[in-house]
């Protein structure tokens, strides 16, 4: 078992920058690949980012791309997310995600096997 637990989501206005921590327990980290998704209220949840296990290789939505960076810290046990120049339809819960049997890292949440609770992103226009 993995057990994942995110931190850092809160209030911000619109252009502001927020930076999402994961911390995983349990398992060797750097067996998994990770990922960010997120859920807004009322619509089904969404691929963010991933990183292999290695962290060489990322791979963002296109809703994202350019201003949120995933990173890892395999010594830590922990995956990143900086989120730069928010949105309002950024707004959503963010879960971290953690996939074993598919270490370079995937969009498609099925393929992970482990999920953290989740945390409140709340993006002001």
């Amino acid at each position: 078992q993995v057990q994942l637990v995110e931190s850092g989501g809160g209030l911000v206005q619109a252009g502001g920058s927020l930076r999402l921590s994961c911390v995983a327990s349990g398992r060797t980290f750097s067996n998994y690949a990770m990922g960010w998704f997120r859920q807004a209220p009322g619509k089904e949840r969404e691929f963010v980012a991933t990183i292999s296990w290695s962290g060489a290789a990322t791979y963002y939505a296109d809703s994202v791309e350019g201003r949120f960076t995933i990173s890892r810290d395999n010594a830590k046990s922990t995956v990143y997310l900086l989120m730069d120049r928010l949105e309002p339809d950024d707004t959503a819960v963010y879960y971290c995600a953690a996939a074993g049997r598919y270490r370079g890292g995937s969009d498609r949440g099925s393929y992970y096997e482990y999920w953290g609770q989740g945390t409140q992103v709340t993006v002001s226009s």
